[in-house]
């Protein structure tokens, strides 16, 4: 038997909370557990002290810790030593610790204090809308890579392994200077190119290493997909990094040990960032290449790369590889440029011929490419820009682009129903890149949707316009270049995915959407600033800022509160979810009129994720009788309770709402797969629009700027006659004065010309302007001449004026003197 024994009332009064127990700290915590026993099994008698489990002094749960968030961040750190770590908190990036201190005041963020049990920890922070000016100050500004840790969701058993902690944060991305792909930063008008270089140099003694040593390349921009690999020489390097424009160049890290000194010697002056990897030994051939590829490289394509190229490119892709660590990115094949089918221009005559920038002062405006940039679409200035950098030697390829251009120059009618289509399109590669990485939306569906459909006018427009006689060669011998474009136009497939993206999506609902998320992230912003000010120091709340918290807090009546972005016809399931939720909220409005003819006019039907379904009332109707009511709260004026009726119908309603969600989800995803499998010839037709835009680019060029036909051939002659420099005639023009047009024959017996003259006498103007004409001629482009006739020329030099401005008219002389 057994008797319950009584303890003196006097205990009671003990503080408790003082007071150590006898058991494990370990067995304290967790879930409430229920054991069962029989009656017989008892022990009996009294308890011995040796029964009881023994005392822990020191347990390591009770060890102080930082909380969490900041150990994760911690970690991050210490695992990415490299990067400056971007932690997720809610609606929040975060920095602590050091990286708090050293960067916050940097990009102007306050730097706090958060009390933790191993003491006080700076933080910093900023709103996840605004993740991308953040990023643009630490990337391009401060030249650091980022690592951005985003929340994950727990699953239920990792939920019950971290004590109901609901969200893990995982780096889920490295933003370097080369790696961007959608960031809003991105410079639309230019490729952001990441490259490597391979070469099998002595690192120890690189200034010995010899200069016709075999050096492979590799570049790729992720923001579009391209992809070219290239050979060259040591002694050439410089000037093919400065053609490139790389944002980023990726050594192997045996070259981390070269002075620093002599490496920028060998890469050239530039902007790019120098990230130096080790790579995969076991990623080194074109096969490894294969999942990062919209398709794999063939046997007879690898064959055309050098050693060196593949392992510039194994290089590069185990880089990319390690920077987007989760995302899948779809690149387009590699396209290996020979070197001998590009006029070389070496990094100084780059410069010094301003075509990309101005000498000077490095501006865009009174450039090369400033004064021939009359394209509508940024994609087309892409590749503009890399036309004019890498002129061709192929006089079928330069022909067929002076073909395009003649035939939109004489058909005005043709050039501006195009010009004025393509306005109306997209950035198609950049936007492809987003579905290759699983990003795309349905803001990005219905921009590729539109823009396929423009692709299709366009097409019909060139159909109408060539002739439709085949056979009729003189008919077809201004247009031959247009037919070839529309040729490679294929629409069956991307035509079908349009008309399948406008049925889905509805453009109304994805606008209501829109206008909720703003107005979500203005309030978000709002309370954010409250909250800072709340963490001053002795300040007291203002009776606005108190009244903007409540007004946070307040939840609105509740009504469906959804913007749906896709059509009831979407799906079949979508158009049974709609009609169930149509049916409960006419059970809702009936519901609603039949408690507010029983309880009075004020009462409203509300929900907050806090109380869940809960009725409300004020004024007199506070006093109402209500049959199964449960109160929640209640004040003077206003009272809140639950009612079974409304709970129901209210864990229903969001039921079918989360069907509709799960369905809108399962559509989306369908929509983005289509896309990827589209992918090859969705790019193939934006590049079709992207030379079609060069082309209208250099039609209104020739047209506003009273241009020529260059002629071109294989021989050694270069007649120009009536030459102007292109930028220093648009300078003047401005001001309303004209240029000295000038002649230039050189060839044959006549091979050298020995200019002399005073200062300011237009010796460099004249030097480059006949570069410049041949460049664009090569480019394939209408030159400013009454007539040129051009050999073809395989490499230009230039070191003429040191810090001249000829757009502003200032000579190197005048410079000097002013």
């Amino acid at each position: 038997m057994f008797c319950r024994a009584r303890l003196p009332l006097a205990r009671l009064a003990y503080p408790l909370a003082t007071r150590r127990s006898n058991l494990p700290y370990s067995a304290t915590r967790g879930a409430k557990t229920k054991s069962t026993i029989k009656f017989q099994e008892l022990p009996q008698g009294l308890l011995t002290p040796a029964s009881l489990p023994a005392v822990e002094e020191h347990p390591d749960d009770q060890t102080p810790a930082y909380p969490r968030v900041i150990q994760q961040h911690l970690n991050h750190v210490s695992r990415f030593s490299d990067c400056v770590v971007l932690t997720r908190i809610g609606n929040f990036y975060e920095l602590y610790g050091d990286q708090a201190e050293q960067y916050g005041p940097l990009l102007n963020l306050k730097v706090a204090q958060r009390r933790t049990a191993l003491g006080p920890v700076a933080m910093a922070g900023f709103q996840y809308t605004q993740l991308d000016r953040f990023l643009k100050s630490l990337v391009q500004g401060l030249n650091k890579h980022v690592a951005i840790s985003e929340e994950v969701r727990n699953s239920p058993a990792d939920q019950v392994k971290n004590g109901g902690l609901l969200y893990n944060r995982k780096v889920s991305r490295i933003v370097t200077a080369g790696t961007l792909i959608d960031e809003t930063f991105v410079d639309p008008f230019e490729n952001n190119f990441l490259l490597s270089i391979h070469a099998n140099l002595d690192t120890t003694d690189i200034v010995s290493a010899p200069q016709d040593a075999d050096v492979g390349l590799t570049w790729v921009d992720l923001s579009s997909g391209d992809f070219f690999t290239q050979r060259t020489e040591l002694a050439s390097l410089g000037s093919v990094i400065a053609r490139i424009g790389a944002r980023e160049i990726v050594l192997d890290s045996s070259f981390e040990r070269v002075d620093r000194t002599l490496l920028d010697r060998l890469l050239g002056d530039g902007s790019h960032a120098v990230t130096y990897h080790n790579p995969d030994p076991n990623f080194v051939s074109i096969d490894h290449w294969a999942p990062m590829l919209e398709k794999p490289v063939s046997k007879e394509e690898s064959r055309s790369f050098s050693a060196q190229e593949v392992l510039a490119g194994s290089l590069l892709l185990d880089y990319v590889k390690g920077r987007l660590l989760e995302l899948n990115v779809s690149l387009r094949c590699p396209i290996r440029r020979n070197q001998s089918d590009y006029m070389s221009i070496d990094k100084q005559t780059l410069k010094a011929l301003e075509i990309r920038s101005t000498l000077r002062d490095g501006f865009f405006q009174g450039s090369l490419l400033h004064a021939v940039r009359r394209t509508t679409t940024k994609s087309g200035a892409r590749l503009l820009s890399q036309r004019l950098v890498s002129p061709s030697m192929s006089l079928p390829e330069i022909n067929g682009r002076l073909d395009l251009i003649a035939e939109l120059l004489e058909h005005d009618q043709l050039r501006e129903e195009t010009m004025s289509a393509l306005r109306r399109t997209t950035d198609v590669l950049r936007l492809l890149q987003r579905f290759s990485i699983g990003k795309g939306d349905a803001d990005d569906l219905l921009a590729l949707a539109k823009t396929i459909q423009i692709t299709n006018q366009i097409m019909n427009m060139m159909g109408t316009h060539l002739p439709q006689h085949k056979g009729d060669v003189d008919s077809l011998s201004s247009s031959l270049s247009l037919r070839a474009l529309a040729d490679r136009l294929d629409l069956d497939g991307p035509s079908k995915l349009a008309t399948r993206i406008l049925e889905a999506i509805d453009e109304e609902g994805l606008s209501q959407q829109h206008l909720a998320e703003e107005a979500e992230a203005v309030g978000v912003a709002e309370l954010a600033e409250q909250i800072v000010e709340a963490e001053e120091p002795q300040a007291k709340p203002t009776k606005s800022g108190k009244a903007s918290v409540r007004k946070a807090a307040v939840v609105a009546e509740l009504n469906t509160g959804e913007f749906w972005i896709m059509r009831r016809s979407a799906s079949t399931t979508l158009k049974q979810g709609h009609q169930n939720l149509d049916d409960i909220m006419q059970e809702k409005a009936r519901l609603y009129e039949r408690l507010r003819a029983e309880s009075g006019n004020t009462l409203t039907l509300k929900w907050t994720p806090q109380l869940g379904h809960f009725c409300h009332v004020k004024g007199k109707d506070v006093r109402a009788e209500i049959q199964d009511a449960r109160n929640i709260s209640s004040t003077k004026n206003t009272r809140a309770f639950y009612l079974p009726d409304w709970s129901h119908l209210g864990s229903r309603l969001e039921d079918a709402k989360l069907r509709i969600r799960t369905e809108e989800q399962r559509v989306l995803n369908d929509l983005r797969k289509r896309v990827v499998e589209n992918l090859i010839r969705l790019r193939r037709n934006a590049n079709v629009l992207d030379e079609l835009d060069v082309g209208c680019s250099s039609a209104v060029m020739a047209r506003e700027r009273n241009l020529v036909r260059p002629v071109l051939h294989s021989g050694t002659t270069h007649k120009i006659v009536g030459g102007r420099h292109p930028m220093v005639d648009i300078g003047l023009q401005e001001q309303g004065r004209l240029f000295t047009a000038n002649d230039c024959t050189v060839g044959g017996e006549q091979s050298i010309l020995l200019i002399t003259g005073p200062n300011m006498a237009g010796k460099s103007t004249y030097l480059r302007q006949n570069a410049l004409i041949t460049i664009l001629a090569q480019t394939g482009c209408f030159v400013p001449a009454d007539y040129a006739e051009i050999g073809l020329v395989d490499k230009i030099f230039s070191r003429v004026g040191s810090a001249d401005s000829l757009y502003n008219h200032q000579s190197t002389f005048m410079v000097e003197m002013l």
